[in-house]
């Protein structure tokens, strides 16, 4: 069983982040009967399901019912978001059964104050009665040695604001219970034009994850934005065909002896990681 299953339920965005890879695919939204297909042809593959690869899943009009109807065929959903809509959507999505929501706090890197502000507030609020109504939240800050010295007047900004125990952990802090900060590196999306990182590499694409782009398209990564690996597609071949194909089985196999099958994770900045 996999740990999570990326599903992009649409690849259009509400921002341009400056850390954002992007995409040169069609915008597109997912149908919510092709969402309940996908997740019916999941069933057994994960417990975890992840609302993007790119794109902002709260444009997505029918967001709740898409929760609602993971929780009643026994998933947990976790969307990762730029936090600009929460204001205005965040009541309905915690009312649908939400388990995670991370929130990209570094999305707003070279806007003004004013701005800065009204949005660390809008979040800030958001994540105290998410969390008190039993919603794990994360704040994420993975742009180190790119934030320009806001992520310290960021932390002194919510630590004012959030009643705490604000203690470290393994990867940032803990505000409270259900309640989290991470700290990150700032990394690079691989993409065909990128240098090639070096002939070692790994990844846990396709070992512990796997992603599903908005028109069906399976890939094995997170980060493959433009679906240049496409394995199949789920709405008109099983999954286990698609995960088990000779392609796929090379790709893990050469990760196994720290060597990449294909061009791009050659370029891929964020897999060296793992090396």
């Amino acid at each position: 069983m996999y740990s999570r299953v990326y599903v992009e339920i649409t690849n259009i965005c509400n921002m341009n982040c400056s850390f954002c890879h992007g995409h040169s695919r069609e915008p597109g939204r997912m149908s919510h009967s092709e969402f309940s297909h996908i997740l019916d042809k999941l069933s057994g593959q994960t417990e975890y399901i992840y609302y993007h690869l790119m794109g902002e899943p709260l444009t997505h009009p029918e967001l709740p019912d898409f929760l609602r109807t993971a929780a009643q065929k026994g998933f947990k959903s976790i969307i990762t978001t730029n936090g600009t809509l929460l204001k205005k959507r965040g009541a309905e999505i915690i009312s649908a059964g939400i388990h995670k929501i991370n929130i990209s706090v570094h999305s707003f890197e070279g806007t003004d104050d004013s701005d800065f502000e009204r949005y660390m507030t809008e979040i800030a609020e958001f994540a105290d009665y998410a969390s008190k109504s039993g919603v794990i939240v994360v704040f994420r800050l993975w742009n180190r040695g790119y934030d320009g010295g806001r992520n310290d007047k960021i932390l002194e900004f919510l630590q004012n604001r959030i009643d705490g125990e604000w203690t470290e952990n393994s990867r940032g802090l803990r505000i409270r219970n259900k309640f989290f900060l991470e700290w990150g590196e700032r990394f690079g999306w691989p993409d065909k034009s990128a240098p090639v990182q070096g002939d070692t590499v790994f990844c846990y694409g396709l070992r512990d994850h796997f992603g599903i782009l908005c028109d069906g398209t399976v890939v094995p990564c997170c980060l493959d934005s433009d679906g240049t690996i496409a394995l199949g597609n789920i709405f008109n071949e099983d999954i286990d065909d698609i995960l088990s194909s000779p392609r796929a089985k090379d790709m893990v196999k050469g990760f196994d002896c720290r060597k990449a099958t294909e061009e791009l994770c050659r370029r891929c900045a964020y897999a060296q990681r793992f090396v």
